[in-house]
């Protein structure tokens, strides 16, 4: 197996890579997939350790250069397959969730929330308390492009599936699969102050204040990793649209949470991202402005982490998205499904975790780290970019399919840990045994940051 060099190099940022090499590992049948998930995975990871070391080196701090350990990374990406709440898995998918045949196709929709819900029922003119019966029949009377059309217009998520080909050959394919795995861009803003830190070897981001304005997966990984380094990390949720319970227990240790409306408390989130050092956002282009956000109210120098599903730029740069979304538009649920000769047609497939949301968030640390240590050269505040699409876009051009593989096996459960009644997966990093602590009751925390570790 080749080591994970290959995808250190795909995610060069012009800052540059100076890992040591990584060794070759053999990750099991744990992300057993025909796309190499694996290298995919562990690379990811080892990019973010990397990284790390980096901004050890930064601090005037020795490396860590822990390995890569196969188990814990496919545990800690897998976690949902870990995660037990009082001694039972949870159902990870709504009724309206999932693959549905459509008049000429499939589509794969995602109604986990709520208000995703109402908003599919709507873009098929269904009434709001419609059950799966109602919309497994509806979708049947429509075309898969009808259906991805009108849940666009009313900020629904469903989406045609489509073969690998059908999308490298689409606009939207083209502008996913261009640009840099994790884009880091200098800003203007030269001048900026240093983030004050107290760092140490295994906490080298202590005293580093992280804005979390993340939900679901991607977003909420990257900024659990930089709570992992010691940074402080207040996360913040609107009133009325709280989280799916199971996904802030997975992903929210070490971290503070808070509730800021930021339509009518503006002041306060102000004064939180004016002391800010980092902003990890998942809004599309432009939401926070039209939230009333000024230039002025972000401090010179702050380094502003963005994932997004499709990328900011090209024909969806305007659309939500999910990592399983993202998984059948791009060919992935073709390309990992199976062929049902009966009925001669596809039978849809997964990738084993949801592998994209894990990669792109350990990468958006990385590149976050390394945004870091830039500035204390220049003083300038970075964008950094990660996109879901742009992720998967790796992924299927690697190298390593293996079409004949087994059925991926569960995460081994020595990689989890139990606190109280919910146990999640253990950290991907093996140096760290556990997170800081576990994930905070939700909305407990005020909105405001701790004094630093250095009185500040």
């Amino acid at each position: 197996m080749a080591s994970y060099d290959a995808l250190v190099r795909v995610y060069e940022t012009g800052i540059g890579v100076t890992g040591a090499p990584l060794p070759e590992l053999d990750p099991g049948a744990n992300l057993a997939a025909t796309l190499p998930v694996w290298a995919l995975s562990g690379g990811a990871v080892a990019a973010f350790a990397s990284a790390a070391d980096r901004w050890r080196a930064a601090c005037g701090l020795a490396p860590v250069q822990g390995v890569v350990d196969p188990g814990r990374v496919a545990a800690a990406f897998s976690s949902d397959r870990l995660l037990r709440i009082d001694g039972q898995q949870p159902e990870m998918f709504a009724e309206l969730s999932g693959f549905f045949r459509t008049a000429d196709g499939w589509v794969r929709t995602h109604a986990n929330y709520p208000h995703h819900r109402t908003r599919l029922l709507a873009a098929l003119e269904l009434p709001d308390g419609s059950g799966r019966a109602e919309f497994v029949e509806r979708v049947a009377t429509l075309t898969a492009a009808d259906i991805e059309q009108r849940a666009a217009e009313h900020a629904a998520i469903a989406f045609r599936v489509r073969s690998e080909q059908e999308w490298s050959d689409s606009p939207q394919g083209k502008a996913a699969a261009s640009g840099p795995l994790v884009a880091i861009e200098a800003r203007g803003d030269a001048g900026g102050v240093d983030s004050p830190t107290a760092a140490t070897r295994l906490l080298p981001l202590r005293g580093v204040r992280v804005l979390d304005l993340t939900r679901v997966i991607a977003g909420p990984v990257a900024t659990r990793a930089l709570a992992l380094l010691g940074a402080e990390v207040l996360r913040i949720d609107p009133p009325g649209l709280p989280e799916i319970g199971w996904q802030f227990l997975d992903t929210c240790q070490g971290k503070y949470s808070t509730v800021v409306d930021l339509r009518t408390e503006l002041p306060v989130f102000r004064e939180l991202i004016s002391n800010a050092d980092i902003i990890i956002s998942g809004y599309r282009p432009g939401s926070l402005e039209r939230l009333g956000l000024r230039p002025g109210d972000i401090r010179p120098g702050i380094v502003h982490g963005r994932v997004s599903a499709w990328g900011e730029h090209g024909p969806w740069g305007d659309r939500r998205g999910f990592d399983s979304i993202v998984q059948a538009a791009s060919g992935i649920s073709l390309i990992e499904g199976t062929r049902d000769n009966s009925r001669a047609e596809p039978v849809m497939g997964t990738l084993p975790a949801q592998a994209l949301d894990h990669a792109s968030g350990y990468l958006l640390a990385a590149g976050v780290l390394d945004a870091l240590g830039a500035r204390r050269a220049d003083g300038r505040g970075r964008d950094v970019r990660v996109a879901l699409a742009r992720t998967a876009s790796w992924l299927i051009t690697a190298p390593g399919r293996t079409p004949d593989h087994g059925s991926a096996e569960a995460p081994d459960a020595r990689y989890a840990v139990t606190h109280g009644t919910v146990t999640t997966a253990a950290p991907a990093l093996s140096e760290y045994p556990d997170h800081p602590w576990p994930a905070p009751a939700y909305g407990s925390s005020p909105a405001e940051w701790k004094a630093r570790p250095d009185g500040s």
